[in-house]
């Protein structure tokens, strides 16, 4: 048979079982082949058909030459050359047509030589599609940027730019939603341009995808055509692709309910393991921490609540009373513990993590110790937006470690972007704030948030809509004092600040009444002197963190340095997994259970050690400050316990 003819049936064959419309024609180069590498080269290219979108075939609309080449570099499997041609690496041909070695262990993700192969062919391919495609929607998109900032940069620009009313083809790989969930994310405050580096880090079937974002979708084309679990894995981009192409593979893994995720409470008594069940949350709300005077917390910090209803609850009002059960999504600079370096965070030197945290903590650690109100806003978001949203979530509670930067990669920011992302709602595509309450305010003037409920503050107090500050308490409590016992102070600050030995000066005078509000101010006294040692210990950490061998530092420094950094899991999940990629899979959830639980068992050890130890890590004048306040508070009780016993009341314990 001449190599014309040769050519001529390889044509044919692959064109069997492939619609009459199908444009995309592969053509294998017999050169040099045997009979035994042809058959195998064919057959390799058939499968490479078949796993094809039907419109992906329709689209391509050439002839593709496929060949063997010795040229190719030896960890290069396949490339193409030009618009219409595909090089395969003739060093693997051999162990191609041999069926053991075909299906041996590659050492790659894909497993088998002959899978490795197949994504190869797939992978190059898809950029062939990328570059040939036109989409009209994107060319519009394209063509606003470029009247609007003239130039179009980031993965976006990386194949050339468009300045005034000039556009260039717009691929795959350029459309924007296609970005929001790759992890190239707008920039703010620069509208049509994208983030340079990707924070998507964790969790990759391949890191080869970060490099730009044509190789993004090059891969994730591999997996989305190849492997069965990859719609549990990557929920987003499936869902993606699957509207992109108006097609999905027959092959499809049965997706779990529930996706799990770490629970980053400072209980480590507690499993941190949980299960995250999209159904059972009912609304997700806005939750606005309010600005204090601090200058990073000056415009109030982003998150956002899942109001989660209890199991065997249908979902409605009621799920709002189920706060043991609600969540909050936080993205937070991680150093260690919860305070920033003002000059670190404004230098990008902090890793930006999604955490996921108990309601009840986020509650208290601003209400309670940063005196700061919290605004739980519902958002008008539809079921599909609500469920999306939380799948999007756990995929990059696993998989994102990005930077923070307090003037351009904030929470608002990151927030944003996570909404964006998450629910691909119009109305978010070109909003742009870097300030957490100038986010809400534009998410209500789009319709996005109802802010309404907080009208009525003591209906908002009520229905969990709102929590307030505990400064409005000490201050209630501080009025008692100033009427019953005419205390110099003019606040409650004036009053928290005095040493301990001269708040309890005026003990002794109160009567029940005014013991009640000193009891409650001494504790919160307390609780400010160990938000100082918090700082001080911080601060310890740092500076042994920077010269490990200080001999100043004790074996209680390298227990807390040892607590801090083993803490790091809790915001980066992913590195209790040693294999797959995305969103954890059934086979995974043992080792995840069982490296969680040591991890968490070891914090709890080093906690209780700590303890133990804490106080010598401490400035002495703080230690004996206090010691003063658990000295005032004890003496409280007695004599609250005196004038109960004295006023024929019950006697407290």
């Amino acid at each position: 048979m001449t190599p014309r003819a040769v050519r001529w049936l390889a044509t044919l064959l692959l064109l069997v079982g492939v619609s009459a419309q199908a444009n995309l024609r592969l053509v294998l180069d017999p050169e040099g082949l045997s009979g035994t590498e042809r058959r195998a080269s064919q057959s390799l290219l058939e499968q490479a058909a078949a796993a094809l979108p039907p419109s992906f075939v329709q689209r391509l609309d050439r002839e593709v030459s496929v060949r063997w080449s010795d040229d190719l570099p030896a960890e290069v499997y396949g490339r193409t050359t030009r618009l219409d041609a595909l090089v395969l690496n003739a060093a693997l041909l051999p162990r191609l047509i041999d069926p053991q070695q075909a299906e041996a262990p590659s050492g790659r993700t894909h497993g088998s030589l002959q899978r490795e192969l197949l994504a190869t062919v797939l992978h190059e391919l898809t950029h062939l599609y990328d570059r040939a495609q036109l989409w009209p929607q994107e060319q519009r998109q394209l063509q606003w940027r470029c009247r609007q900032a003239q130039q179009v940069s980031g993965p976006v620009g990386q194949r050339g730019e468009c300045r005034g009313q000039d556009a260039r083809r717009f691929s795959l790989s350029d459309d924007p939603r296609l970005l929001d969930l790759a992890g190239w994310q707008q920039l703010v405050g620069r509208r049509g341009a994208r983030e340079q580096d990707n924070g998507q880090v964790a969790r990759t079937p391949d890191h080869y995808e970060l490099s730009n974002s044509r190789e993004f979708v090059a891969v994730n084309m591999e997996y989305f055509l190849l492997d069965p679990t990859y719609a549990c894995r990557r929920p987003a981009l499936q869902h993606y692709l699957r509207g992109h192409f108006a097609w999905q593979p027959a092959q499809q893994a049965e997706c779990a309910e529930r996706v799990p995720y770490l629970n980053a409470g400072r209980d480590f008594a507690r499993q941190p393991l949980g299960w995250l069940d999209p159904e059972r949350v009912y609304e997700v709300d806005y939750l606005l921490a309010e600005p204090n005077q601090q200058w990073a917390s000056r415009w109030g910090h982003s998150m956002l609540r899942l109001v989660i209803c209890a199991p065997g609850r249908p979902r409605g009002p009621a799920c709002r009373l189920d706060l043991d059960q609600h969540l909050v999504l936080s993205y937070r600079a991680f150093v260690g513990d919860v305070q920033l370096s003002s000059w670190d965070g404004l230098t990008g030197a902090y890793p930006s993590r999604l955490f996921i945290l108990p309601l009840a903590q986020v509650i208290e650690e601003y209400t309670k110790v940063e005196l700061r109100s919290l605004a739980s806003v519902p958002l008008r978001l539809s079921r599909e937006d609500v469920e999306r949203l939380v799948r999007r979530s756990a995929e990059l509670h696993w998989s994102y470690d990005g930077d923070y930067w307090f003037l351009s990669n904030n929470c608002a920011v990151e927030t944003l972007k996570l909404l964006r992302s998450g629910t691909d709602r119009g109305e978010l595509q070109d909003l742009d704030s870097i300030m957490p309450n100038g986010l809400l305010d534009l998410l209500e003037g789009r319709g996005l948030a109802d802010r309404s409920v907080l009208n009525d503050p003591r209906e908002a107090l009520r229905l969990g809509y709102r929590f307030d500050s505990f400064r409005e308490r000490y201050q209630a409590m501080f009025e008692i004092l100033r009427a019953r016992l005419a205390v110099p102070q003019q606040t409650v600050e004036d009053w928290l600040a005095q040493p301990a030995a001269e708040r309890r000066g005026w003990f002794e005078r109160a009567d029940l009444r005014a013991s009640a509000a000193l009891l409650l101010l001494e504790q919160a006294a307390l609780r400010r002197q160990l938000l100082l040692a918090q700082e001080q210990l911080k601060q310890r950490y740092l500076g042994a963190r920077d010269d490990p061998q200080d001999r100043r530092f004790t074996d209680a420094d390298a227990t807390l340095r040892e607590i801090l950094d083993n803490s790091g899991f809790l915001s980066r999940p992913a590195e209790l997994l040693d294999a797959g990629y995305g969103l954890p899979q059934p086979g995974e959830w043992q080792q995840l259970e069982a490296a969680s639980s040591e991890r968490q068992l070891k914090l709890r050890q080093l906690n209780d050690s700590l303890d133990k130890e804490v106080r010598r890590l401490l400035e002495p004048d703080l230690v004996a400050e206090i010691e003063a306040g658990e000295a005032n508070l004890a003496s409280l009780g007695a004599h609250l316990r005196e004038l109960h016993k004295a006023g024929g009341g019950l006697v407290l314990p």
